[in-house]
């Protein structure tokens, strides 16, 4: 009985948890939306188009983002970090190695990313 109340009250506790996690990782996108379509931040629109988003004039220099919700976060992490150390011709600034976007900022544009399909 004391085994069957445990197990309850960790599913409670586990639900509860991810609740928590979702609400947080909604105002994580928002931020990482807001921060890819603002042009004095990080102004990824001006580059990219996004599979499945209504975006006003999208550049189109670099490529048209779609399938990143099945990248895994770091390698997203890395990309926006740092471009160049995956692709050393790369035209996109590496916005974190250059202090354009701090380590908060980069994960929120992370969390938007992961959105795209």
């Amino acid at each position: 009985m004391q085994r069957i109340k445990l197990l309850a009250m960790a599913s409670v506790l586990t639900v509860a948890l991810s609740v928590s996690v979702s609400a947080g990782n909604a105002d994580l996108v928002k931020e990482g939306e807001k921060i890819f379509n603002t042009k004095k931040i990080g102004n990824c629109l001006a580059c990219h188009a996004v599979n499945g988003k209504k975006i006003n004039n999208p550049g189109n220099l670099g490529p048209k983002l779609q399938g990143l919700s099945a990248w895994p976060e770091q390698a997203l992490y890395d990309k926006v970090y740092d471009p160049y150390a995956t692709n050393p011709i790369s035209a996109m600034p590496p916005f974190g190695k250059n202090g354009v976007l701090d380590d908060h900022q980069i994960k929120a544009v992370v969390a938007y990313l992961k959105t795209i399909n």
